[in-house]
């Protein structure tokens, strides 16, 4: 296991994940593509058992990411019901998932992309997953069977950071926590208030 990063080191990119969704994503936001398949949370398997309940998500900075994703409308949940009875690591891999999803998908549209394969998403959405759920988990020990158990490394990853910055700032930024903390966002980001300027960057990027 990996040192368990600052509560204030998460705390700050946390709070880069809810300024990067309200300024560039929430007010270009597109539905869902088709659902993709899910591990469903452990508390609401067949066999529940885990001991780390919502409580502990619901009562930290984390809970930021809980709200973000419940807001997303159209995006598929591993829980059946979303209560104090959900696995709070569980949640925070769905939550990511779902977030990083949203991402990608609005990037996509808004830079006339052409959509991505199926299992170049579902690579996308389990390494946000296997990210931040790793770093909850090491945060609060708090290491879940299920999660621990359908971590997937590896697998296609959608086109280079130069055409889907946001998403690929996400996943950079949670890679290592640690490093990546004191590191500034990709810098042209800086001078950009909404996804048209990211487009016209990218475009200008393209033919110059």
């Amino acid at each position: 296991m990996t040192a368990a990063p600052d509560a204030v080191v998460l705390a700050q990119l946390l709070g880069r994940v809810v300024y990067f969704h309200a300024l560039f994503i929430a007010l270009d936001l597109q539905p869902a593509p088709v659902a993709v398949p899910g591990v469903l949370c452990c508390n609401h398997s067949s066999h529940p058992g885990q001991r780390t309940r919502y409580g502990l998500l619901g009562t930290s900075a984390w809970v930021a990411l809980d709200e973000i994703a419940t807001g997303l409308k159209g995006y598929d949940r591993r829980c059946p019901e979303l209560g104090r009875d959900c696995c709070a690591t569980c949640r925070v891999a769905d939550c990511a998932a779902a977030v990083v999803d949203a991402w990608l998908t609005t990037e996509l549209h808004s830079y006339d992309l052409p959509a991505i394969d199926t299992e170049a998403r579902q690579s996308v959405r389990a390494a946000a997953a296997r990210q931040l759920s790793t770093a909850f988990a090491d945060q609060y020990e708090a290491h879940c069977p299920t999660q621990d158990g359908h971590h997937r490394a590896g697998g296609p990853r959608p086109r280079a950071a130069d055409e889907l910055p946001l998403t690929s700032e996400l996943l950079a930024l949670w890679q290592d926590p640690l490093a990546r903390a004191e590191q500034p966002v990709i810098s042209w980001l800086n001078h950009c208030t909404a996804l048209t300027d990211i487009r016209r960057v990218l475009n200008s990027r393209r033919t110059a």
